[in-house]
């Protein structure tokens, strides 16, 4: 299952490793578990009876991870529908052309942590369902609805019932602004950020503000970094109101 076009034929996914295994099986039927002798546990059982105990020579043959970790476990899908009235009153996040599994596992994750339940990508944003991906965002794509939409077409449907925020090196400076409960975050590719598509449909452009401001600093923040500090700009914002 490491080719997607064999994942979305099967619309099956791996993920391995007890924490994230036992963090997923109670969101996402399971298929398929295999586990090494070591890590036989009753725990699992509950959860499907297709459970297969293979040695540490077979475990290696069929796993992702340069450390294997005794347990992989091959899950259906999930499928997700937009709910564009409960959108318009909430935070969400969307993608442009996320390249990295790893970014793109990281923002789910901080995604998570910020209590923002959806994520909206662009059709050529990375695999949410690739092992490292899958692997990044440490069981938090049990709890982060992931949408792949046309994001031109998605965000001109909402633009007039909901802020637009795209993150620019040249926007408004984030801490000088009045944010809003709700919205939509993009945050573009890590090479090319936003595209011109794209910021006809943003009604807001911000920025994170190197210290001091308009000092030499690094070129960029690596998107997902810029993400944490973005959601939790918003997040305390939201809290001390």
């Amino acid at each position: 299952m490491e080719r997607k076009k064999n994942r979305d034929k099967e619309n099956v996914f791996v993920a391995e490793g007890v924490k994230i295994v036992t963090d997923l099986l109670p969101f996402f039927k399971c298929r398929f578990l295999a586990v090494t002798q070591s890590e036989v546990s009753d725990k699992f059982s509950k959860y499907t009876d297709e459970i297969e105990v293979i040695s540490q020579d077979e475990y290696r043959k069929i796993t992702f991870q340069k450390s294997p970790q005794g347990v992989l476990a091959v899950l259906e899908m999930p499928e997700y529908k937009i709910d564009y009235p409960k959108l318009t009153m909430n935070l969400s996040l969307a993608l442009e052309e996320i390249q990295d599994p790893g970014n793109l596992g990281t923002i789910i994750r901080i995604a998570d942590w910020f209590g923002i339940k959806d994520i909206f990508c662009s059709q050529h944003t990375a695999d949410v369902f690739s092992p490292k991906s899958i692997q990044a965002t440490m069981g938090a794509i049990a709890r982060v609805r992931i949408h792949y939409v046309d994001l031109a077409l998605f965000l001109d449907k909402i633009k007039d019932k909901i802020p637009v925020y795209g993150t620019y090196m040249n926007g408004e400076n984030i801490y000088d602004l009045t944010l809003s409960d709700s919205g939509i975050i993009i945050m573009g590719n890590e090479g090319n950020g936003i595209s011109a598509e794209i910021e006809k449909l943003i009604t807001r452009k911000i920025a994170v503000p190197t210290f001091p401001e308009d000092s030499i600093a690094s070129e960029s923040l690596n998107v997902a970094t810029a993400t944490a500090i973005v959601a939790a700009e918003f997040r305390r914002r939201t809290h001390s109101k």
